[in-house]
């Protein structure tokens, strides 16, 4: 199959969708399956395969700030490139964000499977039209039960419950990077909802030869640096590259999750059990679609800085804890492979596309414009109107 995947936040910048729309487009080409990303990119495309669909615009949206790229240049360069590709299939990540999403939404030049990651709540639900953009889907997927209740609770329909898949062998293989003494590892946005506050409150409880390694920025960098700039213990390492990213994970003694609410799904508890690291996160619904029997992560109250430092030390200190941890977590992680995903949405892809062949008069995109009247010239294409 020919198949086109949007993201709807910048390719360029790390995220979990991100993440997950690049590696899932990897494991489809390793299938035999030509595909091709599209979605903003601030600065060059991070890979071959990816169509920029320009600069993005950091936007608040469900307790982060998104990057993505509503604005009508961006409308333009989606409209040509499905112009200029013949897709068999579009896969649409977060189908509701504004920008390139809804403009595939309503072009709808081939059969659509939309996935939803957030949970929580989201603005972009109370626009009016989202209800019937999410008709001009084939099959609707969702990566875990409490996305799926967000996105039926607003906008009704039926969706299959799928995943977050992970390279598994990215992590096995990788080296590991190690620190004298017992090392925590964070990677996380330093916003509120991620509760890195609460991680570092938790840090000034715990004994002194304990490092932490904190990875990635955020709105909250500068003011929690100011106030524990005086902890040595502090490894400030900003934004990271992957490669760095997953050998500081595997060497750290344990990943601190302490994230607040707002996840639907615990993507990177799921790196840290196919690195072998332990896991110490927060007791979120979203982190037990990963740590679904307590035996592959240590979960502890969100939000509770005493809690947290002791599950944190327990792990560290109890040598048979943490070895049970990395044991049940490595078996966890291999359940949740990429390779296993990209088959699931295989499947979905061939349904979506058998349920336009049985209903091929939904329409598509030069129907709906041309009904609509609205001829207008495409970009570096005078000659040529819809």
């Amino acid at each position: 199959m020919r198949i086109g995947i949007i993201s709807p936040y910048s390719l360029s910048s790390p995220g979990g969708v991100q993440s997950q729309v690049l590696a899932l487009s990897r494991a489809l080409n390793k299938l035999g399956h030509k595909v091709r990303v599209m979605g903003p990119c601030d600065g060059a495309p991070p890979e071959t395969g990816v169509t920029p669909l320009g600069a993005s615009i950091p936007t608040f949206a469900n307790g982060s700030i998104a990057p993505i790229a509503p604005d009508l240049a961006c409308t333009l360069r989606t409209i040509r490139a499905f112009r200029d590709e013949e897709f068999d299939v579009i896969h649409i990540h977060e189908p509701i964000c504004p920008g390139p999403c809804q403009t595939a939404l309503f072009l709808r030049s081939a059969p659509i499977v939309g996935t939803w990651h957030a949970a929580g709540g989201s603005k972009a639900y109370l626009t009016p039209g989202v209800r019937w953009l999410a008709t001009r889907m084939n099959i609707r997927a969702a990566v875990s039960q409490d996305a799926r209740d967000m996105a039926h609770e607003a906008l009704g329909g039926n969706y299959e419950v799928v995943f977050n898949g992970i390279e598994v062998n990215n992590f096995s293989r990788s080296a590991a990077t190690k620190s004298d003494g017992p090392t925590i590892a964070y990677v996380g946005r330093h916003e509120p909802r991620k509760g890195l506050d609460v991680l570092l409150e938790a840090m000034t409880a715990l004994p002194q030869n304990v490092t932490l390694w904190v990875m990635s920025d955020g709105p909250q960098t500068e003011e929690l640096r100011l106030k524990y700039k005086t902890d040595q213990r502090l490894h400030w390492l900003g934004s990271v590259s992957e490669e760095e990213k997953v050998q500081r994970i595997k060497g750290a003694d344990v990943l601190c999750v302490p994230s607040l609410r707002g996840e639907s799904f615990g993507i990177v508890l799921l790196e840290a059990m196919a690195a072998g690291t332990p896991v110490v996160a927060s007791d979120l619904p979203g982190y037990r679609n990963v740590a679904s029997t307590g035996d592959e992560a240590h979960l502890v109250a969100p939000g509770d800085p005493a809690a947290l430092a002791d599950g944190l030390l327990r792990v560290i200190e109890d040598k048979d804890l943490a070895a049970r941890l990395s044991k049940s977590g490595r078996n966890r992680a291999l359940e949740f492979s990429m390779d296993r995903l990209a088959g699931i949405y295989v499947d979905l892809y061939e349904r979506a596309i058998e349920v336009e062949r049985q209903d091929p008069d939904r329409g598509g995109w030069r129907g709906e414009l041309s009904r609509m009247g609205w001829p207008f010239k495409l970009p570096g294409k005078a000659d040529q109107t819809l």
